[in-house]
């Protein structure tokens, strides 16, 4: 689905430690009666951002769904926090889902909802969390999700894709920069100029350890970049399995004017593809700031076998090319 940035913003905090503490005591967050909630939805903050990005929206889906919510807005990840890198930020939300799943005994379903980087976080966190069985239940000592005995289940729970040993339901990310941020003019105090932003490619100094996997120049260890290590499953974890299990994704994207995630790497196009501005319309009056909506979108990369799929370097369109391969593989609500 695509904005138009001109009618349609999203607000980042500063995330003050103090904001930190207001959100952790604010009731938006229980969904009203603990015993009955049975969907627990998890909201992640991108980058500068905090658990506060998300009080409006939160307040408005307990609003709309009284009872049967759980609406996490996500703490561990805030401020200068969130330029440790994808994959810390990943782990830390991931046990922060745990102590949340532990906490709620009546929830059966998690679903996503993230912001910018947050996106990718989510996608780093749901692979950790990722696993086949029957439900599960945490432990009261610490909050992992191990398995039950089998006889404690139905048969149909058996070898079902879980997360934290819920029913994935919607993984939904907003101007994400899934295929990175190489080359998008994509650095607010950059203005998009390219020049600057090759710069900051070099150095990605003020993103930190973050900003070396938004811009995939880390290469720890000999390792391919991780978002292109994102892209695969792989013994350790399964990060397309994961992100495959949910029973629908879609990706948000800014049609225009968005200088910090462009609108081909958010929506999980090629540039080259972007459809024309002039061919865009408003699809629902109720809704004026979405211009267009693509249901169920694949590409023709998802018919290639999983051989052909590399993830050695190249330059910056083949890294992206590289990285559609895998993720459309699935489908996706544009």
């Amino acid at each position: 689905m695509v904005f138009n940035l001109r009618t349609s913003s999203f607000s980042s905090s500063s995330g003050r430690s103090e904001e930190l503490a207001a959100i952790q005591s604010d009731p938006i967050e229980d969904g009203g009666d603990p015993s009955s909630p049975t969907h627990l939805v998890v909201m992640v903050n991108g980058l500068f951002g905090s658990a506060r990005d998300w009080r409006y929206v939160a307040k408005q889906f307990l609003k709309e769904h009284p009872g049967k919510l759980v609406v996490h807005c996500s703490q561990s990840n805030s401020a200068r926090l969130t330029f440790d890198g994808v994959d810390v930020l990943g782990a830390r939300l991931a046990e922060e889902v745990k102590l949340v799943r532990r906490d709620r005994p009546t929830v059966q379903k998690i679903s996503f909802i993230s912001h910018s980087a947050g996106g990718l976080v989510a996608r780093y966190a749901v692979a950790k969390l990722y696993g086949r069985g029957p439900a599960v239940e945490p432990t009261e000592a610490n909050g992992e999700c191990g398995s039950q005995e089998p006889g404690n289940h139905h048969l149909e729970d058996e070898n079902k894709d879980k997360i934290c040993g819920l029913e994935p339901g919607n993984f939904i990310t907003l101007a994400t920069p899934h295929l990175g941020s190489r080359g998008h003019k994509q650095v607010p105090v950059l203005f998009g100029f390219n020049s600057l932003e090759n710069l900051v490619v070099l150095t990605a100094w003020f993103l930190g350890r973050s900003g070396r996997h938004l811009f995939l120049t880390d290469n720890d260890d000999g390792k391919p970049a991780l978002l292109l290590q994102m892209v695969n499953d792989s013994e350790e974890i399964k990060f397309i399995s994961a992100l495959r299990s949910f029973r629908r994704r879609v990706v948000y994207a800014n049609a225009q004017s968005d200088y910090f995630v462009g609108w081909s790497t958010s929506s999980l196009r090629l540039r080259n593809s972007l459809p024309k501005h002039e061919h865009l319309s408003t699809r629902d009056k109720r809704y004026p700031h979405i211009i267009n909506v693509e249901t169920a979108k694949t590409t023709s990369f998802e018919q290639e076998e999983s051989s052909e799929y590399k993830t050695e370097g190249g330059n910056t369109a083949d890294l992206e090319e590289n990285m559609l391969r895998r993720l459309t593989r699935m489908s996706w609500d544009v």
